[in-house]
């Protein structure tokens, strides 16, 4: 019961890093996790978890390698092959090597071949954590498939580099030649085994869809169970479980794309499924980090035998070293000129190396590698400063996910100084991009009985694209005023609260239509509302709640009494309310004109307008068609939703692009809500 309420609490320091990130987009996803493990440690309730090495690399790294490789275009991988295999191989073992050397030079008390064990587990880059921080920022394309083949390759030779130097420091026998055909063996053998079993598991699932089994909650468990056996089968056989799982993926992702035309629907069910597995696997890696630091950094800071600030300026060292060293590695073989492409490409800038250099961010692997260190050595002796190995690999982790989230962005905002207008173009090209999957997703639920409401949602539409679409449209329209739009709609909210207020005083509105007013301005408020205003909106909405409440219980039959009021009535006071903005932003804009306030000028007179017309019975239509026009809405609403999040998952578009996209959905929601608020 302990363990299971430990692993609960893990689960949800994973959904809270998440719903802290919303507020604090410029922290990444990784750090906060990092940070809530280690504050879920030092809190008094005596949560402790250990976890067996050989149980953390099958439970975490084989089905996320598993899934980089099915999921990673081989063709671009192909192209890239040069300089992925320089990373991912040359420049492993050089930092093998180096930093080894070093850091027994720097720390004498650790053994040559332990110091090349820290160096092995340091030099496998993470594409998890660095996906978390390019979410923000628009790494070019070919960084990106660099970074993630790289990361494919690196984590099978550095954590076979690691091993080989872990068997050495042990038992004391360490043979070059000798390890380095075990590592050929190794290595290829891993490759082989992975792809053989995947073909055989391809099998097995043909036979069953042949026998008539197309149940996809089966075929979605042996998708689920493969990295494991891939992982299992090849350690059994004692090759890398690691490559095995990486060739297994790619093998699958053959498969994958038939899918697509022979089971549609198992492949959704797959899609979503292996995002929610990744999620928690990714979560729980950098959690259970956090948990470990306090225990690690208590170890070493408190011990007298370690001056603090040198074991901290140790693994400042180096971390600066492999920055080094992956900057001049990179820096030499790119003057060949082959580095993102053929001979006839430009050489990468400077800006281009230093970004490689810094997207090298150290995470899982590193990680799993220092916790599978073992206690004692074959003599029964301790292992030498296991516990300063995996402070100096959990530290090196924190300073490279922390330069990287400081330092790229910097870099990054460089390349759209003077780039508006292309910037407006994107924003424009999105926003069309938005509406035709909402587009599509109308039309996919079109059938005789809401036909006509889709073809005037669909219409609705294309008006907006259309009008997008012009070349010289109107500014107001562009993402980067929506902010602005919505604080001056949040604004004019409050002068409608105002009047509603003074009418309920006044006595020209009963207490059932301003509270129903006041609820659907909250709704609104809540729709509108950015990260920082959230909070503000949320305390003043619980506090007129509380208000509310307390009225109640002074004066009970107010409660008894509340029906649901005249939708002309509730016309009539948003016609009241309406008009006093128009009135307040009329004079704004007569002494400070802007495009957010005569955007939402334009957006009040309109709604004036609308409601003079709905009282002369111009807007009356059959109610089956309203509702079926309303729920269209909401269903193109969610589409729009959707799409946005796809496109970031992919990497198509960055985390501001996102933002600035959910800011227009949530500004289109508002006016949909406000419409339906009115009848």
């Amino acid at each position: 019961m302990h363990v299971f309420i430990i692993i609960l609490s893990l689960l949800v320091l994973i959904g809270v890093s998440n719903v802290v990130n919303r507020f604090v987009p410029f922290i990444p996803v990784p750090l906060i996790q990092i940070a809530l493990g280690a504050v879920l440690v030092i809190l008094p309730i005596g949560v402790h978890l250990e976890l067996e090495p050989e149980l953390f690399f099958l439970l975490f790294i084989a089905p996320l390698l598993y899934h980089d490789g099915k999921h990673t275009p081989r063709d671009e991988l192909w192209k890239l092959r040069a300089p992925i295999l320089l990373l991912a191989v040359g420049l492993v073992f050089i930092t093998v090597c180096v930093v080894g050397y070093v850091v027994h030079w720097l720390i004498p008390s650790i053994p040559l071949a332990a110091a090349f064990g820290l160096a092995a587990i340091l030099s496998p880059t993470d594409a998890v954590a660095v996906s978390a921080l390019a979410g923000r920022i628009h790494l070019p394309r070919s960084l990106m498939r660099l970074l993630e083949g790289e990361a494919l390759m690196n984590d099978a030779s550095g954590l076979v580099a690691f091993k080989f130097a872990i068997a050495a420091a042990v038992t004391g026998v360490f043979s070059f030649p000798k390890a380095s055909l075990s590592f050929i063996v190794i290595s290829i053998g891993g490759l082989v085994v992975g792809a053989l079993v995947a073909f055989l598991i391809i099998g097995l699932r043909q036979l069953l869809r042949r026998a008539g089994l197309e149940d996809e909650t089966m075929h979605m468990l042996l998708q689920i169970l493969t990295p494991f056996m891939l992982y299992l089968i090849a350690e059994e056989l004692g090759v890398s479980g690691i490559l095995a799982a990486v060739a297994g993926g790619l093998v699958h992702a053959i498969e994958n794309e038939r899918l697509a035309f022979t089971m549609p629907n198992l492949r959704t069910v797959s899609n979503s499924t292996w995002s929610v597995i990744l999620f928690v696997l990714n979560g729980l890696v950098f959690v259970l980090l956090g948990l470990q630091i306090p225990g690690v950094s208590r170890t070493i800071l408190k011990d007298p035998h370690f001056d603090n600030f040198k074991v901290i300026g140790y693994a400042l060292l180096i971390f600066v070293l492999l920055l080094v060293l992956r900057f001049v590695w990179t820096f030499i073989f790119a003057r060949g000129g082959r580095w993102f492409g053929n001979k006839n490409q430009e050489v990468p800038s400077l800006r281009m190396l230093t970004l490689t250099a810094i997207s090298g961010v150290r995470g899982a692997i590193t990680l799993a590698g220092a916790f599978s260190i073992p206690l004692i050595l074959q003599n029964g002796d301790p292992f030498p400063e296991r516990d300063l190995i995996i402070f100096l690999a959990s530290s090196i982790i924190l300073f490279s996910l922390l330069t990287a989230s400081i330092v790229l962005p910097l870099i990054a905002k460089k390349k759209n100084t003077d780039g508006n207008a292309e910037q407006e173009r994107l924003e424009r090209e999105w926003q069309l991009e938005v509406m035709a999957a909402a587009i599509r997703a109308l039309q996919n639920t079109s059938n005789e009985k809401n036909e006509v409401a889709v073809g005037t949602v669909i219409g609705d539409y294309k008006l907006m694209m259309q009008q997008l679409g012009q070349k010289d449209g109107n500014l107001k329209r562009l993402p980067r005023f929506q902010q602005e739009e919505a604080e001056m709609r949040l604004l004019a909210l409050d002068i409608e609260r105002k009047v509603v207020n003074e009418r309920l005083e006044s006595g020209q509105v009963s207490r059932e239509q301003a509270n129903y007013y006041l609820n659907m301005l909250e709704q609104i408020e809540m729709i509108l509302a950015n990260k920082l205003d959230l909070g503000k909106v949320l305390v003043k909405n619980i506090w007129r709640r509380f208000k509310l409440l307390f009225t109640f219980i002074a004066r009970p039959r107010l409660a008894s009494n509340i029906v649901e009021p005249d939708m002309a009535e509730i016309r009539t006071l948003k016609m009241q309310c309406s008009q006093a903005v128009v009135e307040e932003f009329s004079k704004r804009c007569a002494y400070q004109s802007d495009d957010a306030t005569e955007g939402v000028l334009d957006y009040y007179q309109q709604m004036v307008d609308r409601l003079r017309r709905f009282a002369f019975g111009s807007r009356r239509k059959d109610s089956s068609f309203i509702d079926s026009r309303r729920e269209l809405h909401w269903i193109a609403i969610q589409a729009e939703r959707d799409a946005v999040q796809w496109y970031y998952e992919r990497g198509d578009i960055t985390r501001d692009m996102a933002s600035l996209l959910r800011r227009i959905i949530r500004n289109r929601e508002a006016s949909l809500y406000e419409l339906e608020g009115i009848g």
